[in-house]
């Protein structure tokens, strides 16, 4: 669970950040990190298609560069728009400086005002300059599609466990999320509506 849904002493390390949203409202909102990558961000977009859900991604600015053409795709179908460094970088590994500034070189591509940090973690510094001009945008409910020992009916088991009203919810189309998150992406969406769900994007 100190996982897969952050206990209290986590959030109060961030306090200013959405850990999640209305909890009187039976709605959720799903995210993905670490995008786009041709291989699965197209699929997760036509199955958002399918479903007419609208969705947050937190783009890696150098997969942007890498693949101008899957993130035109998410522009021009809706999606919300998130930052997540131009390299995925660990705060707690790099100077502010560096950091923040690679942050800001993904914003040429993205101008937006949602960030997410990889690994959720940022140095106190960096966190407090980044307050000022970001939303910053962690998790209700990360799904850990990325982990290979999960498969994924696991993955989808620990959505049905977790998720609640205003739920921000963490998956990753990503190379090393795709089988994981093909199981579970879909079987969650449809579970989730039948629970009466409704899918929310930021403001």
């Amino acid at each position: 669970m100190f996982i897969e849904q952050p206990p209290a002493i986590l959030r109060w390390i961030y306090p200013k950040a959405l850990w999640r949203m209305d909890k009187n409202d039976k709605s959720v909102y799903l995210t993905f990190d670490d995008g786009p990558i041709p291989e699965i961000t197209p699929w997760v977009l036509d199955l958002l298609d399918k479903y007419h859900i609208k969705a947050t991604f937190f783009l890696v600015g150098d997969n942007i560069r890498k693949h101008p053409e899957e993130f035109k795709m998410i522009v021009e179908r809706g999606h919300r728009l998130g930052n997540h460094t131009f390299n995925h970088l660990r705060g707690f590994e790099f100077n502010s400086k560096e950091y923040l500034g690679n942050i800001e070189k993904a914003n040429e591509f993205l101008k937006t005002d949602l960030f997410r940090p990889p690994h959720g973690h940022m140095r106190g510094i960096q966190y407090y300059a980044l307050r000022n001009k970001y939303r910053i945008v962690m998790w209700d409910l990360v799904t850990r599609d990325y982990s290979k020992r999960l498969n994924g009916k696991q993955v989808f088991e620990k959505v049905k466990h977790y998720v609640r009203n205003g739920s921000i919810i963490t998956f990753h189309d990503s190379l090393k999320s795709e089988k994981n998150m093909k199981y579970a992406l879909p079987r969650s969406i449809e579970w989730l509506l039948e629970q009466g769900y409704s899918f929310k994007v930021f403001d």
